[in-house]
């Protein structure tokens, strides 16, 4: 999956990069809307993301431009007004996202922006169990295992991130978007319970000193 980040804001712009590229996307920046457009003439994206107030042309005007290419659009932007939600909206983008925002729901937002275009991988496999995202399913040895809500969440953000050595507090600010506090054993247990549940006793190991790695 290829992304363009139009943001002016350099600092913005490598953080938006670096959380999109954790997740295994590819993305490239441009700082202006010059650049912005020279970049959607010469590539194919999967998707933009687009801010408004740009040099050289702002978002409303590269929407424009972008329309005849059907590239999906989520704008980000500082400018909460309904009437530019309205207007971004209208002039045909997917989404739109208002500074500051989570980075987690950016990539959400990310994510269904794509499965909606059919980008995005609504299935995945590793080490023995597949998970479907939409429907939001487990399987393994062919049938399916039941799981609350946070284990599903769990299950697929080491799926999403296997074989990298994760950190207790980066799993619990992503699964339970909060501030992760160091007396809380809320991702052992639910690590316990997932090697049961999915036989991934030797599979779903302890880092020592930082948290958990997939191993698939």
């Amino acid at each position: 999956m290829k992304i363009l980040i139009v943001e002016d804001e350099k600092a913005i712009s490598d953080f938006i990069r670096a959380g999109l590229e954790s997740e295994g996307y590819a993305c490239e920046q441009a700082f202006d809307g010059l650049s912005a457009c020279d970049k959607i003439d010469e590539n194919i994206y999967d998707l933009v993301l687009l801010d408004v107030m740009l040099p050289g042309a702002n978002g409303f005007e590269i929407m424009e431009y972008i329309r005849p290419k059907e590239f999906p659009v989520i704008f980000i932007t500082a400018k909460a007004q309904v009437s530019d939600r309205v207007k971004g909206l209208k002039l045909g983008a997917d989404d739109y996202l208002v500074k500051p925002f989570d980075l987690t729901e950016l990539i959400t937002r990310v994510e269904v922006v794509l499965r909606r275009y059919k980008k995005g991988k609504a299935e995945i496999t590793k080490a023995g169990v597949t998970i479907n995202l939409d429907k939001r399913t487990c399987v393994k040895d062919g049938l399916e295992i039941p799981l609350t809500v946070k284990e599903f969440d769990l299950v697929a953000f080491f799926m999403k991130n296997a074989n990298a050595a994760l950190f207790r507090e980066t799993i619990y600010e992503r699964v339970w978007q909060g501030e992760y506090s160091y007396d809380t054993r809320t991702v052992d247990l639910h690590v316990m319970r997932l090697r049961k549940k999915l036989s991934w006793e030797g599979t779903l190991v302890t880092v020592n000193r930082i948290g958990y790695k997939l191993n698939a």
